[in-house]
């Protein structure tokens, strides 16, 4: 007998081949059963979606037969196809490039033979070891935000200051739900890889007695084979604990009752590129899924169903119903001393739920208080000086005690230009329309956009002069600055200067970024410069002086979100000192500026970030901006700057004479290259669609995807590279 099954493979957004594809099969298949198929003349892994009654519009004849499945492997739950289905829906992409992207690359990879002989190796039974964890006292504020969060259902914020605990927080409601069930699951979020170590030795010693093997990680870091043993535990529910990066939350969790995001504010919880999701929103939006689901299984309700339907947006209606239905069986924390404008407003209107510490861990009568903000008005320090004489004095001073000073420039490399005064010429990227930072580390000019580095010149490649020189700085030169200003200055023990540098130049080899935060924990380090990967989340006990270098250009940014991330970089850098209460009164925060007067650094000072996020919303509010109104970016390459804003442009007029659904509230922007104009070569353009209604937006740009494709088959944009659009867009 033949079973006609409905089947996703991985196919590109901007292909005409976005949704499932019909196969037939001798073998009745379950909905979320992993297969090979074939797709033209290659072989593919492919997700079972739905069982269909016959083959359609398809002839019988035509159909390709399913090659096989793989066995011994669950099916991807129902929940796990809802969230993608909807991913794809919202986002804009192809259901099988969502699907197939969320699989690990190596079971895409392996026969049934080789996964058969994966799954047949011995698993860790956990220890019989009781918990006998010596818990630490809570303070008040997590003994009132744990109270809080247990008596509520809605989505929650932990709104914490930096030192006041948040970690701990997250391991009593981890402990609370894995005690209560015991198959449980739970997933842990962090933003970026550097910060999953730390946090993954936190959660293995405080479930020491699940086994190590409970504790599992997700991230784009871990080798092809780590990473599928870790997907495999998780799948199958051995893996109790799970904590990665943003790819993580398309984990397959059959039993997930938390989801933990922290620093939930974090870009990097945005994918920029291919399909350009939240994994934040996703989270709010997957414990919503997880809940519903649970509540259809218990009340007999439960249907598999499509689950391609257009669902709401995160943070949406359907978070709202979530939370009135039933019990709820998998909630959401999302954790942040800065959190993002939306997440801020939806408690500000009740649809999430607040959780508010306001104190360090220590209290203000144990001194651990936050560390004093002080602004240096640059326009009254001696011209050209990278560092303020008072705070290199301050710094001195630190070094004298025995203390570590924690110096932040977001722009690594050690100058961003190299130039010749006397013709003009600029180490311009050939390739892109960005200059080529100047590494002295290793005498080369690097592109950080499309990686094109070259030897420094001898000399001016336009005029000869042999006198180029380097403008402005970077962490590199920074360092090697702060070296001769404190060439002199010994530490407590005599010991001349130690310092240390910390971005993506020095941490590229594997082990790099773990062995410099071991020397800066162990006391090895004097000052530390570094981007903005040491600003956040890292839990420094000897530094107590933080200062931030150039932090204005954020100021007057043409992105809106700008203010925002600055506030919450600053924030963020500030709570790095004083984390230790034996220092906190005496710890700082310096920021060299030349605009001490502007409102930002007014509320940075009072550490007030309700003050700050009060203003920028009603700003936001009076100019239709995100979370008040809705935004799409429609982005095109070309090898012609006019071809992709020539695509652009008539794809919007074609859809603004045919009056696609929702056009009467959308509006798109007449296209303009993007930032960096050229990379690589390429021509790039975007085009700015915006909504006050966020269900008007997503009917658009559904209605308008084939229009984009009939566009492009027009003759004047076949030389059109690509097009993608990016949904809720964090920079514009």
């Amino acid at each position: 007998m033949t079973h006609w099954l409905s089947i996703v493979v991985a196919t590109p957004a901007h292909s005409k081949v976005a949704g499932a594809l019909t196969y037939a099969s001798e073998w009745p298949l379950t909905p979320g059963t992993l297969v090979r198929v074939p797709l033209g003349k290659r072989e593919v892994l492919g997700v079972v979606w739905e069982v269909l009654p016959g083959s359609g519009d398809l002839p019988p004849a035509q159909a390709r037969a399913v090659l096989g499945a793989l066995g011994g492997l669950a099916p991807l739950p129902s929940t796990w196809r809802r969230l993608v289905g909807f991913t794809a829906t919202y986002y804009q992409r192809s259901i099988g490039e969502v699907a197939l992207a969320a699989l690990p690359p190596q079971l895409r990879e392996l026969s049934t033979v080789q996964l058969a002989r994966r799954l047949k190796r011995p698993v860790a039974t956990p220890p019989d070891t009781p918990d006998t964890t010596d818990l630490i006292a809570l303070s008040p504020d997590q003994e009132r935000a744990i109270a809080e969060f247990d008596a509520d259902t809605r989505p929650a914020l932990l709104f914490g200051t930096t030192g006041s605990g948040k970690t701990e927080v997250y391991l009593r409601a981890a402990a609370k739900v894995l005690a209560d069930d015991p198959s449980a699951q739970v997933l842990v979020m962090v933003p970026e890889i550097n910060l999953t170590p730390q946090l993954q030795a936190r959660f293995e010693e405080r479930f020491a007695h699940l086994g190590k093997a409970q504790v599992v990680a997700l991230h784009s870091g871990l080798t092809p084979a780590q990473r599928l043993k870790s997907w495999l535990a998780a799948h199958a529910g051995q893996a109790r604990l799970v904590l990665g990066t943003r790819m993580a939350i398309f984990a397959s969790l059959p039993n997930l009752r938390l989801i933990v995001v922290d620093e939930e504010h974090d870009p990097s919880y945005k994918q920029q590129e291919g399909a350009r999701y939240s994994a934040r929103d996703l989270a709010v939006y997957r414990a919503m899924l997880e809940s519903a689901a649970k509540d259809e299984h218990a009340r007999g309700q439960f249907s598999d169903g499509p689950p391609l339907g257009k669902l709401a947006p995160p943070g949406g209606s359907a978070v709202r119903e979530a939370t009135s239905v039933g019990a709820i069986s998998c909630r959401v924390l999302l954790g942040s001393a800065t959190p993002s404008l939306e997440s801020w407003q939806a408690t500000v209107v009740g649809r999430y739920q607040r959780l508010t510490m306001s104190e360090r861990i220590g209290g203000a009568e144990q001194q651990g208080s936050l560390p004093a903000i002080r602004l240096v008005d640059m326009n009254h320090q001696p011209k050209h000086s990278t560092i303020a004489p008072p705070l290199l004095e301050a710094i001195s001073q630190r070094i004298a005690r025995g203390e570590q000073s924690l110096i932040f420039l977001n722009r690594r490399g050690y100058a961003p230009v190299l130039a010749c005064h006397d013709c003009g010429w600029k180490s311009e990227c050939p390739h892109c329309s960005a200059y080529r930072v100047f590494h002295k580390i290793d005498c080369t000019l690097r592109c950080h956009h499309c990686g094109f580095t070259e030897r420094v010149p001898r000399a001016c490649p336009s005029c000869g002069n042999i006198d180029i020189s380097p403008v402005g700085k970077g962490t590199e030169r920074l360092e090697e600055h702060i070296t001769e200003l404190l060439a002199g200055v010994r530490g407590s023990d005599g010991e001349p200067l130690r310092i240390a540098r910390i971005d993506a130049d020095t941490t590229r080899l594997k082990g790099a970024l773990e062995a410099q935060l071991a020397s800066v924990h162990a006391g090895e380090v004097d000052v530390l410069v570094g981007t903005q990967m040491i600003a956040k989340g890292h839990d420094f006990r000897h530094i107590t002086l933080v200062a931030a270098i150039n932090p204005d250009a954020a100021l007057f940014s043409s992105d809106f979100r700008a203010p925002e991330r600055l506030f919450g970089l600053l924030m963020q850098a500030a709570g790095r000192a004083g984390r230790d209460a034996a220092h906190g009164e005496t710890s700082e925060m310096w920021v060299q500026t030349f605009h001490p007067q502007h409102p930002l650094f007014a509320a940075l000072k009072k550490h007030d970030y309700p003050a700050f996020a009060a203003q920028e919303l009603k700003e936001r509010e009076a100019a239709g901006m995100s979370p008040f109104g809705f935004s799409a970016l429609v982005r095109a390459e070309a090898r012609e700057q006019a071809v992709a804003q020539g695509f652009l442009n008539a794809a919007a007029e074609a859809a603004q004479s045919q009056q696609l659904p929702g056009h009467e509230a959308v509006t798109p922007y007449p296209a303009v290259p993007m930032t960096i104009q050229r990379v690589a070569n390429i021509e790039r353009a975007q085009m700015l669609v915006e909504s006050p209604s966020r269900a008007a937006l997503q009917r658009f740009l559904a209605a308008w995807q084939p229009v984009l494709h009939q566009t492009r088959q027009q003759g004047e944009f076949k030389s059109l590279i690509r097009w993608a659009i990016d949904v809720d867009p964090l920079a514009i």
